[in-house]
């Protein structure tokens, strides 16, 4: 699949005085599948927004600037021009400054992907360098990226025989984890449990592929779309597919389930050591106490004449 027609960004990702002209482009598919707009039931119109103004009504789209609110209902404005003007080194230019070992950055840092492509036949050559030396050192080249108007801290990191450009979050955006997690409780668990929940995930342990999952809301909705077209809209309720089923009051803890799959795993604790023989062991054993009796009972009975 070729690549969109136009680049988010292009520029220069620098590795000291190497420069590597490199165009960016959204790793990510976020068209939507289904769109929906917003209707006036009772004429059946779609409903348009308007820019207004109180006091003035609709305003033209080339009225519209910027503003920052400095004091309640005051504000500074700001033309197109003045942003364009702003001095910022890194503004075409993604200068790595940094090289991190791959595994110390913690992937909630992480933001979006692009796929950075060489910009021109003398970057195919630089591009396969700098892509071969990331791989080879383990590292992530770190730096700054502007795009779209912001700043942001950039991650260049080797993929499937390219580069990826991933944006990163500064630390103050990101919520410190300590505030969230404070109050789980923390004691000693059993071992036994601890095994066991590991035993169950070992036995779903698998490399990730994605296309071993589905978007079932928007198969579903895909679905119900067509089954309205196919009704001339009328409401559509039944042949749905069964809801997800309703544990309600039934839902089991994971301890407890964890308890239950582990009673069953272990052997029972047989109460004598016939109970843990095999089943024909067992019968074998049986049937000899049972002929142990009539065994003895001749003899018995030859005492007693004895004795008269």
């Amino acid at each position: 699949m070729a690549p969109p027609a136009r680049p988010i960004w292009t520029g220069q990702i620098r590795l000291a005085l190497v420069a590597l002209p490199v165009k960016l482009y959204s790793a990510l598919d976020s068209k939507e599948k289904i769109s929906f707009n917003q209707i006036h039931e009772p004429s059946k119109q779609r409903i348009r927004y308007e820019k207004v103004a109180p006091g003035v009504g609709a305003v033209d789209k080339d009225e519209i600037v910027k503003g920052y609110e400095y004091q309640k209902g005051r504000y500074v404005l700001f033309s197109d021009e003045e942003f364009e003007a702003l001095k910022v080194d890194s503004k075409k230019t993604l200068d790595m400054v940094q090289f991190a070992p791959a595994d110390t950055i913690d992937p909630i840092y992480f933001d979006k992907p692009y796929y950075a492509l060489p910009d021109g036949k003398m970057a195919d050559e630089p591009y396969r360098v700098v892509c071969e030396a990331l791989k080879k050192t383990k590292t992530v080249g770190l730096g700054q990226i502007t795009m779209r108007g912001r700043s942001y801290i950039a991650a260049v990191k080797p993929y499937e025989g390219g580069l990826v450009v991933e944006t990163v979050h500064y630390g103050e955006e990101v919520r410190a984890a300590k505030s969230f997690f404070d109050e789980i409780p923390s004691g000693k668990l059993d071992a036994d449990l601890i095994d066991l929940a590991e035993e169950l995930i070992n036995r779903k342990k698998a490399k990730f592929d994605p296309a071993k999952f589905e978007d079932e809301y928007a198969i579903a909705l895909e679905r119900l779309v067509k089954k309205k077209i196919e009704r001339h809209g009328e409401l559509v309720l039944d042949d749905q597919e069964e809801p997800s089923r309703d544990y309600g009051d039934n839902v089991v803890s994971l301890v407890d389930a964890l308890k239950k799959s582990l009673a069953k795993k272990s052997p029972k604790v047989a109460d004598d050591e016939d109970d843990a023989k095999p089943a024909p062991k067992r019968r074998a054993a049986a049937e000899k106490t049972k002929a142990a009796p009539r065994a003895k009972a001749p003899a018995k009975a030859a005492a007693k004449r004895a004795k008269k």
